[in-house]
């Protein structure tokens, strides 16, 4: 099975609590899983992984987190032609654009995406997301 990282940026530890459960449930689907925060991710170890999970609230006017992650995607977006990539997040206000226009990056620059981006409205539901996951490990 293949390697994957789960990498997302965190605010209030909803995306941090759906990136646990997400790798939880890669793991639970005999997966080899790799989970740290955008900011301790090595993008020089993307050749290591041939599926990549990333997580994101929206904020703001539903954008990426500008300061850390939007940084951290830019850099390495270019970079995912070829790979299976998740996308998801927490929000707490609008309809999903910052999903929709996330995964219109990601198609644009190659990489084959994994369903919709998981989006929750507030607090995660845990089995929703080892659910997300499993699916992701057997994409």
């Amino acid at each position: 099975m293949a390697k994957v990282a789960v990498v997302y940026w965190s605010g209030t530890g909803n995306t941090e609590a759906m990136a646990n459960a997400i790798a939880q449930g890669i793991s639970e689907a005999g997966g080899e899983v790799d989970v740290c925060a955008c900011g301790d991710f090595d993008a020089g170890a993307l050749g290591n992984y041939e599926k990549l999970a990333f997580g994101c609230p929206a904020m703001g006017d539903e954008v990426l987190e500008e300061s850390e992650f939007e940084p951290f995607f830019s850099g390495i977006e270019g970079s995912l032609s070829g790979k299976k990539v998740a996308l998801f997040g927490s929000y707490g206000w609008g309809d999903g654009q910052w999903m929709r226009d996330w995964q219109d990056r990601v198609t644009g620059d190659g990489a084959s995406l994994f369903e919709e981006g998981l989006i929750v409205n507030g607090a995660p539901d845990e089995d929703a997301c080892k659910e997300f996951g499993k699916r992701f490990a057997a994409f």
